[in-house]
């Protein structure tokens, strides 16, 4: 698979990845945030739900806009997606995670944190999301220059309603996010 296919279905499952943690009521910071240690695939501020009838806020400016602070309770999560097809060689992305993946990403949050001394006293933990990837239309021909996920995802009717085991279908993938392993390391 050329590179910038696998980049763009790891993207393609980040953002589903994405999708349903604004579903949980998650507020994502960032997506692929990177320093000189390596990126993160998702930074996810949690918090309770929002009460009945109360629409949950999806991202960081609405929170701005509507001049809300979230309850003292919230944390963040540090999330690393593994995108895999059917066959994987790594326990369908899991056993890519090894401890020097997870110093790296340790490193890479701590620098977050440093650069955003207003989050850093949230409690912080590192969670794991494994989706599953299966193409179901032809390869793109060699002159089609549109490969970019963001273009394909915009292409996209609407965002799909993301529930855990459920696979959905996104730009010509059927994607599931089968696994979220909360606090999967330390």
């Amino acid at each position: 698979m050329p590179e910038n296919q696998t980049l763009n279905v790891g993207e393609l499952g980040e953002r589903l990845v994405a999708w349903w943690l604004q579903a949980q009521s998650g507020i994502i910071l960032h997506h692929r945030w990177h320093c000189r240690w390596g990126e993160i695939d998702l930074i996810v501020q949690r918090h309770p739900v929002a009460g009945i009838g109360e629409k949950p806020l999806r991202d960081r400016k609405s929170a701005a806009k509507a001049k809300i602070s979230l309850p003292s309770h919230s944390f963040l999560s540090f999330v690393e997606v593994k995108t895999r097809s059917q066959r994987n060689w790594d326990a369908d992305g899991l056993l890519a995670i090894t401890p020097s993946k997870q110093a790296k990403l340790w490193q890479t949050a701590q620098l977050f944190l440093a650069e955003h001394p207003d989050l850093a006293n949230l409690p912080c933990r590192f969670d794991v999301a494994l989706v599953s990837c299966q193409r179901l239309s032809p390869r793109p021909r060699r002159n089609d220059t549109d490969t970019s996920a963001s273009s394909a995802i915009d292409k996209a009717i609407a965002v799909p309603q993301v529930q855990l085991g459920q696979p959905v279908l996104i730009a010509g993938y059927r994607l599931c996010l089968h696994d979220y392993i909360e606090s999967a390391f330390d």
